[in-house]
């Protein structure tokens, strides 16, 4: 069992002697051969411990016995206790998920503060085998069909090797005393109802079926690796990035098919689920300005590309520039000037540059967002335009209509920042000083 470890941890480059290693024991046989085998290592590492108070003394029992564990290998322990069920009833999810939510994040919390590079976990093979289950009963693509991930990021799990009989015999040789989860037995949990009841029935009809499914995980593993690779080269060609945006070209995107795949690895990252980014395809060369939620993002349907953007809370707030203000630091940068206007001035034609008649103007001047059913009169036209109108017709994106600023004075507009300003304001034969407002791009 323990060349098994170095043999598996040196296959999968899991930790190394540099590596200083949190693992996490809950005080059952997997978590505890985990510890006996890191404490035969020569690599540093402490013992978590997290208490979900879900099985009243029997959890702080499992709590001093792991802290008893501890003491005995002469290592650091972490400590901490969960209300899990609160949690759960708040968050509107199971206990399972609950409980994995505040384990992983505590864990990570843990590393941070305290400079643990690696965050060991107990699943083992049979874990492997139960979440394949799980998944193909849910339904889900490849990767949910390949297999727990040996490593993701911080957290490692040097046991995925092992079976659940292999685990018990390493315990068994060598003494080795754990806690015994009562709720392990408790078939209304799905992955306990697949451990105890689904895979043992498999196994009657066929008694290689752990071995021949463990084969068929690890070449879906391989496929899924070939899989991903197509799907990172399609991703830079068809996605970019500008700011915190990210801009899929529709045209190309649809060059490779199936698109829904396609879209759905792009997307999902962004926390779109698989119902929504079906109707996203379903609607990729609608009419523009179709919007789409995550949790976290938003997605809008643009004319050549679809727009994903971070959901933020709509920014309300106002700037001032004052008479003698020559720059402006927030919401954007930008350099003020007064000018005198004398013969042969030039007018920049740049769209970041606005010039105004300054004897047109009364300070302070307001930056803002603009606002719907507000009117101004765009350079070159006699007559004014809802701001609204102006954007369509200059074929302005969802995200960029909620982008842009606008510059009022007494309440009216004099400049749509970056797009064009009020005629009422621009800068005439009569103008003896004009005031520049240059974009710091």
């Amino acid at each position: 069992m323990y060349n098994g470890f170095l043999r598996y941890n040196a296959d999968e480059k899991l930790f190394s002697h540099d590596d200083n290693v949190l693992v996490g024991v809950s005080g059952g046989i997997d978590s505890v051969v985990l510890a006996h085998l890191f404490n035969h290592n020569e690599t540093r590492f402490a013992i978590a411990h997290c208490n979900f108070n879900l099985r009243g003394n029997e959890s702080d029992e499992d709590e001093n016995f792991v802290k008893k564990l501890s003491e005995d290998f002469g290592v650091h322990i972490y400590t901490v206790s969960f209300q899990t069920s609160a949690y759960a009833t708040e968050k509107g999810i199971s206990i399972e998920m609950a409980a994995r939510e505040l384990r992983y994040d505590w864990f990570e919390k843990i590393a941070n503060e305290h400079g643990f590079t690696k965050i060991a976990v107990a699943h083992h093979l049979d874990d492997t085998l139960e979440t394949f289950i799980l998944n193909l009963s849910r339904g889900t693509g490849i990767r949910g069909l390949s297999g727990i991930k040996p490593a993701v990021g911080k957290i490692i799990r040097p046991l995925l090797f092992a079976t659940r009989k292999e685990i018990e015999q390493y315990a068994s040789e060598n003494n080795l005393d754990f806690r015994f989860d009562s709720s392990n037995d408790d078939i209304h949990f799905r992955r306990n109802k697949v451990r105890h009841k689904i895979l043992p029935l498999i196994e009657e009809l066929n008694p290689a079926f752990r071995e021949n499914l463990c084969q068929t995980i690890q070449n879906l593993s391989a496929t899924e690796k070939i899989y991903t690779e197509k799907i990172n080269e399609v991703k830079k060609i068809v996605v970019h990035e500008e700011g915190c945006w990210t801009i899929i070209d529709k045209e190309e995107l649809q060059n490779f098919q199936p698109t829904p795949v396609y879209l759905f690895e792009i997307l999902r990252s962004y926390g779109f689920n698989a119902s929504t980014i079906s109707k996203v395809a379903e609607s990729i060369n609608a009419s523009p300005g179709s919007q789409f939620f995550s949790s976290s993002h938003r997605l809008v349907i643009d004319r050549k590309s679809l727009i994903v953007m971070p959901i933020e809370k709509q920014n309300q707030e106002l700037f001032y520039i004052e008479r003698d203000q020559d720059f402006v630091f927030d919401p954007f940068e930008m350099k003020i000037t007064v000018e005198t206007h004398l013969p042969g001035y030039k007018i920049a034609r740049d769209k970041h540059v606005g010039l105004f008649d300054l004897d047109k103007i009364n300070f302070p001047l307001v930056i803002r967002k603009w606002q719907h059913g507000e009117y101004f009169r765009p350079l070159g036209m006699e007559n004014l335009k809802k701001v609204s109108d102006f954007f369509i017709d200059n074929k302005l994106s969802i995200p960029e209509k909620e982008n842009t600023w606008i510059i009022a004075s007494d309440n009216k507009i004099i400049w749509i920042v970056g797009h064009r300003i009020d005629d009422r304001f621009k800068v005439t034969k009569d103008t003896s000083q004009i005031l520049r407002m240059e974009l710091q791009l």
